[in-house]
């Protein structure tokens, strides 16, 4: 026997299981829980030529398993990772999201890793001990110790606490592979990996919307109690309930941006992070106003003109509609948290659990009850993909207006007699 051939049997061998022969090759630790893995082929074993072939497939894995070890690129994932983060075009917040989970969670486990060796099973595995322990701990009984900003804390045992395995939220994984898929597709583009492993691998399926708007009773005392705090509230919160726009792009409307005379509010520019972006889905869009909002937008615009003339400034179409008491001037908009915070204050003291993204569900619910057709509440909300984002968020509402288009459409066919 050949020394390669002794060293062959070594990291493989040929097993007999009845009528068939196993193929085994050692393909080193799986990088996410320390275990040894193996790459496993199955051969008819009825006919002669059997051993001959079980010996071709023990070769051929030996030299994947080889391939793997000494890829032609020996660029590591965190180096990907890395270059992604840096030729790819991200909104702030979201760089700073994607930059978090690469530091804690992604470069820990797979960072060192060479990326020829992430494969779909290494992102299945990965994926599948984040949704057990977001630490991806060994299952063995530890003090988990909290973390102190002085270095030369001393922590006490009642400070600590037994650890104990909190799953990861699906959600989050989900986004976990996006920047994995992302990196390896760019990996894949600049000729370091010979194909993207994420496009197979499976993911935590995503959690069918929920949409839970209140009920029209909870909105009517919900705008009530609105206009009581003040008009320009009552009005932010009114606007949001007709016409289902995002906060940012709520916050940062410009009285440029009504044509009261011709009831339309353009929708063109998002409020994100303390500047103004374009639309989330990059789309301009103008929404038809009703009456009544529109009497209440002049009312609104009137109350700005008049207190930025008791400012001794000069009124602005460029001005905000909405902002909060630090700039009575208008110059600034309402600020996104403030909104959400004082809004949900409100719900909360009205014993109503809600909060304010779902006056959109609101809007959008009551449209379709109402029997408006999916596309036009698509082109309300800004959603892309003629209705198709519409209709998974909104099913339920869509499948009862099509019950009631049912309805409607019998009750107009001609009367027969039945017999029974």
């Amino acid at each position: 026997m050949t020394a390669a051939r002794a060293e062959n049997r070594q990291r493989g061998r040929i097993e007999e299981r009845g009528n068939t022969l196993r193929v085994v090759v050692y393909a080193g630790l799986d990088p996410v829980t320390g275990k040894r893995t193996y790459l496993r082929e199955k051969i008819d074993g009825t006919d002669k030529p059997a051993q001959r072939r079980a010996q071709k497939t023990l070769n051929k894995l030996l030299t994947q398993v080889d391939q793997q070890r000494s890829p032609s690129s020996s660029v590591t994932l965190s180096y990907a990772l890395d270059e992604w983060m840096r030729v790819t075009e991200l909104e702030d917040s979201t760089r700073k999201t994607y930059q978090g989970y690469i530091d804690r969670t992604i470069k820990p486990a797979l960072g060192a890793e060479p990326a020829k060796k992430i494969d779909a099973r290494v992102l299945e595995s990965f994926y599948t001990e984040l949704r057990r322990c977001r630490i991806r701990c060994d299952d063995k009984p530890f003090i988990e110790k909290h973390k102190s900003v002085e270095a030369d804390h001393d922590c006490k045992d009642s400070d600590c606490k037994a650890h104990k395995c909190r799953p990861m939220a699906a959600s989050t994984v989900r986004q976990l592979h996006a920047i994995l898929s992302g990196t390896l597709g760019a990996a894949e583009r600049w000729g370091w990996i010979a194909s993207n492993p994420a496009r197979v691998a499976r993911r935590p399926k995503q959690k069918p919307p929920e949409p839970d708007p209140p009920s029209p009773a909870e909105a009517a005392r919900l705008v009530e109690e609105a206009f009581r705090m003040d008009d320009d509230w009552g009005t932010l919160v009114w606007l949001a309930m007709t016409t289902g726009v995002r906060r940012g792009e709520l916050v940062g409307l410009r009285f440029s941006r009504l044509d009261l005379d011709g009831e339309i509010i353009d929708l063109r520019r998002n409020w994100v992070g303390g500047k103004e972006k374009d639309t989330k889905t990059h789309q301009n869009r103008r929404i038809a106003l009703d009456s009544e909002t529109v009497v209440l937008l002049k009312e609104q615009r009137a109350r700005v003109q008049q207190r930025v003339k008791d400012l001794g400034v000069k009124f602005s179409n460029d001005l905000f509609v909405f902002s909060g008491s630090k700039t009575p001037d208008h110059s600034e908009p309402y600020s996104p948290n403030a909104v959400t915070q004082r809004y949900k204050d409100m719900a909360t003291r009205l014993s109503i659990d809600t909060h304010l993204h779902a006056l959109r569900h609101y809007s959008a619910t009551e449209l379709l009850s109402a029997g408006i057709d999916l596309r036009t509440v698509a082109g309300r909300l800004g959603h892309g993909g003629g209705g198709a984002t519409t209709l998974r968020v909104y099913a339920a509402w869509v499948a009862a207006t099509d019950r009631k288009a049912a309805e409607i459409l019998g009750s107009r066919m001609p009367k027969r007699n039945h017999h029974l």
